[in-house]
């Protein structure tokens, strides 16, 4: 069924990626959430991003944010908006900010703060906008608490979401367990 789900996402290189509603709901009846599942954004340049995903506080968003990554969505797109000391933003099939994955989510804020490198989904006006956009925390934005659906954390690679320009490519975007790769994130001191 997923290569079925992948073949229904297909779309040619100028064509900006969208998935139906279809498509969307059967893949989402699917994902199954475990709990420690981490987000792990490889960028151009090969160096990684891990995040932890919070299902307990936005269990619908992180399930977009799994399926989105699963059907390889955010594969090859771009940080198209970055503000020093305050977020990187990227997830816009279209690269400038106004494309989405051709759906909205319902918010789901929730009482996770804005701390650096919180993983949050990006909006417009409507509390209901959300769809593929997200960004990530350069350092602390309480402005933004109970406003924005925060559904991650970094918890490795700050130095590389700082190191984030306008324009820095994602490579791919997988979804692994914690358990996996406890050795990464936890390494044994010698």
């Amino acid at each position: 069924m997923f290569y079925l789900l992948l073949s229904i996402l297909a779309v040619s290189p100028s064509t900006p990626k969208k998935i139906s509603l279809a498509t969307r709901k059967a893949f989402m009846d699917t994902v199954e959430i475990i709990g420690d599942e981490i987000a792990v954004i490889q960028m151009a340049k090969g160096a990684k991003i891990y995040i932890k995903l919070y299902p307990e506080y936005a269990p619908n968003t992180v399930k977009n944010f799994i399926m989105l990554s699963n059907l390889k969505f955010y594969d090859g797109l771009t940080f198209h908006r970055v503000i020093s000391g305050f977020m990187a933003q990227g997830g816009c099939p279209i690269g400038n900010g106004t494309g989405a994955a051709g759906y909205n989510l319902k918010a789901e804020f929730n009482e996770r703060r804005h701390l650096t490198g919180t993983v949050a989904m990006a909006r417009a006006q409507d509390p209901n906008s959300a769809s593929s956009q997200f960004y990530i925390c350069f350092a602390p934005q309480p402005h933004l608490d109970k406003n924005y659906t925060v559904f991650g954390q970094v918890i490795k690679g700050m130095d590389v979401v700082n190191g984030i320009k306008k324009g820095s490519v994602m490579d791919s975007v997988r979804i692994v367990t914690e358990d996996s790769i406890k050795d990464i994130l936890y390494p044994k001191k010698k």
